[in-house]
């Protein structure tokens, strides 16, 4: 388990790259939903500081009506059978997982587009027309590794302010996880 921060590609405000993958309840595409907000988290099964999240992440899917949470597990799955469909699938079943959508990026297109870096590591979205603009891309929360106790959530603070239709000025520093397992 090597711990990287996340870095990213994309700025606050710049136009998010849609996306069509296929899910554990079926295909999702972000350019066909219209929800006023979307958290989108690369994340993944095997990983200890994406484990750690993964009950605030339900929480947040159960919570927020108009905040879809999206999971998506960009790792090379030959390499971490842990990540695989079938894995991802037990996920689901067992209740383990709860997001609104836990996505397969197999290419690791996605991953690519958002420069995400590690899991898991979280893109809030804003909808803007026809789209979505980034507004958030820092931690979830104050728990740096995954047995520290949390005392505070900055993404709920974040959703919150999108929700309102504010600007999220905050940035509590880069998310924190495991790397992305790249594909050779």
């Amino acid at each position: 388990m090597v711990a990287t921060e996340s870095e990213t590609e994309l700025e606050i405000s710049e136009e998010a790259p849609t996306f069509e993958l296929p899910g554990v309840d079926g295909r999702f595409d972000l350019a066909e939903t219209t929800a006023p907000a979307v958290l989108v988290v690369f994340t993944c099964n095997h990983c200890p500081y994406a484990q750690a999240k993964f009950g605030l992440l339900n929480d947040l899917a159960a919570d927020y009506d108009d905040c879809l949470v999206v999971g998506i597990n960009p790792n090379d799955a030959e390499a971490y059978p842990d990540d695989s469909v079938e894995s991802m699938e037990a996920s689901v079943a067992d209740g383990e997982v709860a997001y609104d959508a836990y996505l397969r990026d197999e290419r690791q297109d996605v991953a690519r587009a958002y420069g995400a870096v590690c899991t898991p590591d979280p893109f809030l979205l804003r909808r803007d027309g026809d789209g979505y603009r980034l507004a958030y891309h820092a931690r979830l929360d104050d728990a740096l590794n995954p047995d520290d106790e949390t005392s505070e959530v900055y993404v709920r603070d974040a959703i919150d302010r999108v929700l309102a239709g504010e600007p999220v000025e905050m940035d509590p520093g880069p998310s924190r996880g495991c790397s992305i397992k790249w594909q050779a």
